[in-house]
């Protein structure tokens, strides 16, 4: 029997069984691969997520990989078969900002798969097939479930502009920071430092291109020309903040508790600081991971710890809320 996940309401869920949509006209029909959790997921299940970004009762799930096994009418029939991520935001593609590529500011208001639209934690997946990335035909399907975090920060990367031979940095060394790290690495910075609060992350930022590794409390520089700030802590932002040079360029990606004092904005105006924010990737952020992928440049497996069946989502919430440092990415078979 196949199932889905159904979040009734904040705390409560069930596994039940799954029967697929059939793809209407512009849709495709997905069979579910792997499904990754992060912890906007487990907003949606403890009820923490600010309203009007949940919409109960949810199958959750928006960072997936799958197949494309059926496709509805005006859908090119090619589709079929394809390996294919897809992209999370509904866009209502005639506003002005989704005319400017700017998808996640839609001004029709948010519609996302796994919030407020059925997601991924589920056999199948029915979407707009215009949301889908095509990938290659021997592309690893359990990296790719990683693809849609990787997309945010690809978002920050792009926004960032980082140039050949800057000095770069990363605060955070989570999933997020080390795709950071990754993207970074592949514009051939001078140097690329990583700052963490933990030091088991150094080997592997170490493996993924860093330079130096810095624990947050050391003594730090304070001239690098690019810093993507991914720990989604108010500390955190002050750090990355304190690592630029004077006119240097912040982008920040992760999102504090409400309430959280934020950076100071004498220090920004005086030192002609360049800050950037990132919710959410469009469509151009896609399509750059995809690519970076499909190259080899992006490896997103060394950050998978667990990989457990759909009927375990219990345990995989456990897990991402444990802070236990043995644990990465957590992704649910369907």
């Amino acid at each position: 029997m196949s199932s889905q996940v159904v979040i009734e309401a904040p705390g409560a869920h069930r596994v039940e069984e799954h029967t697929p949509r059939e793809p209407g006209p512009g849709e495709a029909l997905v069979a579910v691969h792997a499904v990754g959790i992060c912890g906007s997921d487990r907003e949606v299940y403890q009820g923490n997520r600010p309203d009007g970004y949940v919409r109960y009762p949810l199958t959750p799930g928006h960072e997936w990989s799958g197949t494309v096994t059926k496709v509805g009418p005006g859908v090119p029939a090619s589709l079929t078969g394809r390996k294919v991520v897809g992209e999370g935001f509904r866009n209502c593609q005639v506003c002005d900002r989704c005319h400017a590529g700017e998808t996640t500011l839609c001004t029709d208001g948010y519609e996302e798969t796994g919030f407020t639209q059925p997601g991924a934690m589920a056999a199948t997946l029915t979407l707009p097939a215009r949301l889908l990335h095509a990938l290659p035909d021997d592309a690893d399907l359990t990296a790719a479930a990683l693809l849609e975090p990787a997309a945010c920060i690809a978002a920050a990367a792009l926004k960032a502009g980082a140039q050949p031979g800057e000095r770069v940095a990363v605060v955070g060394t989570g999933t997020l920071g080390m795709f950071a790290v990754q993207f970074l690495k592949a514009i051939s910075p001078s140097e690329l430092l990583v700052v963490g609060t933990r030091n088991d992350r150094e080997a592997l930022s170490r493996q993924f291109g860093a330079t130096d590794f810095r624990i947050k409390d050391q003594e730090l520089p304070d001239d690098f020309d690019v810093v993507i700030e991914t720990a989604g802590s108010a500390s955190a932002a002050r750090t990355a903040a304190s690592l630029l040079r004077r006119g240097g360029r912040l982008v920040l990606t992760g999102i504090p508790a409400p309430g959280a004092d934020g950076l100071d904005p004498t220090d920004l105006v005086v030192r002609q600081l360049e800050v950037h924010t990132v919710f959410g990737a469009p469509p151009d952020a896609w399509a750059h991971t995809v690519r970076v992928f499909g190259a080899g440049l992006l490896d997103p497996l060394p950050l998978v710890t667990h990989e457990l069946p759909l009927t375990e989502f219990s345990q995989a919430i456990d897990l991402v809320g444990a802070g236990d440092p043995k644990v990465g990415k957590v992704l649910l078979r369907p």
